[in-house]
């Protein structure tokens, strides 16, 4: 073999072989971190098994095709900053905001690390996206439409109980303006239909007192 061809083979050869190691190295396996509000893995449970489930049905395969890196900040907002840093650190593939201080977390920690937000109630009107069609940045996910839909659901409920002219409605005093947006979207509605409402903070499952 003649000393030109020999060099061209080799370089072929060179070329190909990173390919080829490549191919064989095994695949990484996605990283997705959660940022839960409860304080526990057990309180959490609710909306963890249904989560998984779903990662489940796409087929994935917890611990083997993909690993959660899950924390609990307990409602405590230093806690949330803290584990939005903490994974940001260990460089996951994507975050999951449990809940609207999870979100706002997360938002602080990356801008560059994809953020999945779980049903927030108004991703717009709190900043975290631009727009429902084009949310832009690194955060995408679902919204519960809370607001948009909160007088609709007191015109519902006094269709179906047409007699009805006092209603509870469950507030969380860790996010007093959310409680106040909502009651001022549902004002209009229920004093066109002459319902009242009794705001009550619930920040557990135990009534705390009354607004």
């Amino acid at each position: 073999m003649k000393r030109r061809e020999f060099i061209t083979l080799l370089g072929g050869a060179a070329a190909v072989w990173p390919v080829a190691a490549r191919a064989q190295q095994p695949r990484r396996v996605p990283v997705v971190g959660v940022l839960w509000h409860a304080a526990s893995a057990e309180e959490e449970v609710a909306f963890s098994r249904p989560l998984k489930e779903g990662f489940t049905d796409l087929g994935y395969v917890e611990g083997k095709t993909i690993v959660f890196l899950e924390r609990y900040p307990a409602e405590e907002k230093e806690r949330f900053d803290a584990y939005a840093i903490e994974l940001v650190g260990l460089k996951v593939d994507a975050l999951i905001a449990g809940s609207v201080p999870a979100a706002f977390a997360c938002q602080r920690a990356t801008s560059t690390i994809p953020i999945i937000l779980v049903a927030n109630p108004d991703p717009v009107g709190l900043k975290l996206v631009s727009s429902l069609a084009r949310p832009g940045g690194n955060i995408t996910g679902l919204s519960a439409m809370a607001f948009d839909l909160a007088a609709k659901r007191v015109q519902l409920l006094k269709e179906a109980i047409p007699a009805l002219s006092r209603v509870a409605l469950l507030v969380n005093p860790s996010n007093p303006n959310d409680a106040n947006r909502l009651i001022s979207e549902l004002q209009p509605t229920a004093d066109r239909l002459q319902v009242s409402f009794e705001a009550i903070e619930a920040r557990t499952p135990a009534i705390e007192r009354r607004v």
